[in-house]
């Protein structure tokens, strides 16, 4: 999957939680209005809305009466309108950032409202038997709709904020937004329109909503939560922010660099939007620094994902080739360079950057070269896949088809502009109630098992954007692919799946690893996986076909086979006891062993085989 497609399913899966909030919501307001209605602090609620009409003063009615307007409909509505409108035209701000500061706020109010309007149309509670200041809205008084968009409009806008201002002026501006919602939550009860209850659970219910879409918007892109006020985890200074896991590995030793420490012709491959003239600058720098002066670059287009880096190296002695891009751009210069020595540096500069992120290297473009040059070479796998209508191609990460493909493939382009991953979540949300498909999986030219699923994947790492574990066995190392059907059934099933991705962590199941021919069911039977060298999958109708989020034309047939040890790749060498990502380590790509475990390799020679990858 590419970077913004992973980032897609990840946020599309945390969105999912919203309906389990609504659920959790009316379930509460059952229990409220039911079982729980005459115990403590319920039983005496009644008795505080009367406290509050008998002491009720000109002063504070008139603030109330102020406070009550500004979350009134009408006004978050205005209110809303204004500040996205502020965060879109906000200057010195990335225009990406301006679109996903803008759908976080906008989606969050009606995220809440939304939540707000299910819930009343399942619990009825009238309001407080005490003089009304406000007309009574038609809804129940259970929970608060002011109070909850409120906590939705102005804790949007602490959180936003947050992370635009500093010092003590970030601490004036945060506190008098999140006393908004307080003071119109005194107010609605001051007022008699709703008992104490109905306020707290407002505010909740705003409050879960800013956490789920600040987390599917913000929390599972990297880099984004200091640029938005939200709490980054703590990490040591090279933390790539890839899951951590308790899988260690010893100090490597000492290794012949990854890269030639000598003239040497260095093919250099630049995806023009991902990698912008001062990444491309510092590059060169650092390739010169390191010895790599004879430099040859070349662009992608669409036309030629990986330039002209088959020509490249065909033409002369190459020792090393570097690609500054996504995961598309890598996927496109692995499938030259398999099967032979040249190795591979990636500069990590796309938006998820899934490859990087599953092999443990720096989030940052510079520390990730500087520290692969200087690392060691590793072998790791690849996979090999066709189909009907589909030629030879190869893959790092993850092929699949169903529910992903077609979500990448009705993207907006315009929206994938101004959006960038958001645009994928908007896809995924029409096609949640898409038909499941039938197909047949063989593994290792076994019997064919019959099945149904929404969406299957074959992936050679495991880890999605943020450290989503699809793929918990995945290692790229393995000598082996790893799938997953993904079928659930109905919005529970949904709720299920996203609760079994979202809350384990990023290491493999307990127990033995799967071998062919054995399954494992997980999420109450949405999930199940398969492990295998060569996978055949049969498709009853044409599925829609992606590979790394490249869309490809429909079709009945896809067949993965593994290609171990095909490309090798530059890797930091790690420092003692180091934790490795979901992944898992990396063998090196000669084989050899070092004492104490750490397996690493020399250069290896330059590459004289077919360019193409045609082997």
């Amino acid at each position: 999957m590419s970077n913004a497609h992973s980032a897609g399913v990840r946020s599309g899966l945390l969105l999912l939680l919203l309906p389990l909030q609504a659920a959790s919501v009316a379930g509460l307001g059952l229990l409220v209005t039911g079982p729980l209605a005459g115990r403590w602090p319920l039983s005496v609620e009644d008795d505080v809305n009367r406290a509050l009409a008998d002491r009720r003063e000109t002063l504070v009615t008139a603030l109330s009466a102020g406070m009550s307007r500004l979350a009134a409909t009408e006004s978050i509505v205005t209110l809303t309108l204004v500040a996205v409108l502020a965060l879109l035209l906000a200057p010195g701000v990335p225009q990406v950032r301006r679109w996903r500061n803008a759908v976080f706020l906008a989606g969050s109010v009606a995220a809440q409202s939304a939540v707000f309007l299910l819930v009343t149309v399942v619990v009825g509670r009238a309001r407080p038997d005490v003089p009304h200041l406000d007309a009574a809205p038609p809804t129940s008084s259970f929970p608060s709709g002011h109070v909850g968009a409120a906590t939705a409009l102005f804790g949007g806008l602490a959180v936003l904020a947050a992370g635009r201002l500093s010092g003590a002026r970030r601490a004036l501006v945060v506190g008098l937004l999140l006393l908004v919602p307080t003071a119109v939550a005194v107010s609605r009860v001051y007022r008699g329109m709703h008992h104490p209850s109905d306020v707290v659970v407002g505010l909740l219910n705003g409050g879960c909503t800013l956490l789920v879409m600040a987390y599917a918007l913000f929390w599972s892109t990297p880099g984004t939560r200091a640029s938005t006020g939200l709490p980054a985890p703590r990490t040591r200074p090279d933390d790539t922010g890839a899951a951590h896991t308790a899988t260690r590995i010893p100090t490597a030793a000492p290794a012949a660099p990854a890269a030639p420490a000598s003239p040497g012709r260095t093919v250099v491959v630049r995806h023009p939007h991902g990698c912008d003239d001062g990444t491309a600058a510092r590059v060169r720098a650092l390739l010169r620094g390191h010895g790599c002066t004879d430099q040859v670059w070349t662009s992608t287009t669409a036309e030629e994902p990986a330039g002209a880096l088959a020509a490249r190296v065909a033409e002369a002695d190459t020792a090393l080739v570097v690609v500054c891009g996504g995961d598309g751009t890598v996927r496109a210069c692995a499938d030259v360079l398999s099967g032979g020595g040249i190795p591979l540096a990636i500069v990590p500069c796309g938006t998820g950057n899934l490859l990087a992120r599953n092999l443990r290297l720096p989030a940052d473009p510079d520390t990730a070269l500087r520290e692969a040059l200087a690392g060691t070479t590793v072998g790791i796998d690849l996979g090999r896949i066709h189909g009907d209508g589909l030629a030879p191609t190869r893959f790092t990460v993850m092929a699949g088809a169903g529910f992903d493909a077609v979500m990448v493939r009705d993207a907006s382009a315009r929206l994938k502009r101004r959006l960038g991953w958001a645009a994928y979540v908007l896809s995924a949300l029409r096609h949640l109630g898409d038909p499941r498909m039938r197909l047949s999986v063989r593994l290792d030219g076994g019997a064919p098992l019959e099945r149904r699923a929404r969406m299957v994947v074959v992936g050679n790492v495991g880890s999605l954007q943020g450290g989503l574990p699809l793929l918990p066995d995945a290692r790229p190392d393995s000598g082996r692919l790893e799938v997953v059907l993904l079928d659930p059934r109905g919005v529970a099933g949904w709720l299920v799946a996203a609760r079994h991705l979202l809350t384990r962590p990023a290491t493999r199941a307990s127990g033995p690893r799967l071998t062919g021919g054995q399954e494992r069911r997980a999420a109450r039977g949405a999930l199940e996986y398969f492990s295998a060298e060569r996978i055949d999958l049969r498709f009853a109708r044409p599925q829609p076909r992606e590979i790394d989020g490249d869309a490809f034309a429909a079709g009945t047939r896809l067949t993965a086979e593994v290609e171990p040890g095909a490309l090798r790749v530059c890797l930091p060498v790690r420092g003692p006891a180091e934790p490795v990502a979901a992944a898992g380590p990396v063998r090196a790509a000669d084989g050899a062993e070092e004492p104490g475990g750490a397996r690493v390799t020399a250069r290896p020679p330059a590459r004289t085989g077919r360019p193409d990858g045609v082997r």
